[in-house]
């Protein structure tokens, strides 16, 4: 299925809108973990668990999209958001939202 954050994808004529679909992922970000990770893990000012953290949520995102577009007969998912938040005061979660639009290209 192609996923894409453009409205329009090139060569490929928009056949049928089938609506707007989502995915969210939203995972524990341990304490501990987190405190070790800025002590241990952070080289040149990144942290190696942190982006693993980051990838895999938005991979869990964009297949339950994927999923919700197959699930209303779309072939492809156009003008995709994917936002990042925390969620959570002292035990924050990580959540990614994604969005776009279901449709059938031929």
């Amino acid at each position: 299925m192609t996923v894409t954050t453009t409205p329009s994808i090139e060569g490929r004529k928009i056949q049928q809108y089938h609506g707007v679909v989502t995915g969210e992922a939203i995972l524990g970000a341990n304490i501990f973990r987190d405190f070790f990770a800025g002590i241990r893990d952070i080289v040149g000012g990144r942290s190696a668990a942190y982006e693993k953290e980051l990838r895999r949520a938005r991979e869990i995102a964009l297949s339950e999209l994927q999923h919700a577009a197959t699930a209303l007969g779309a072939n492809a998912v156009v003008g995709v958001d994917i936002d990042y938040e925390t969620v959570g005061g002292q035990n924050s979660m990580l959540m990614v939202s994604v969005s776009g639009t279901a449709v059938t290209v031929v």
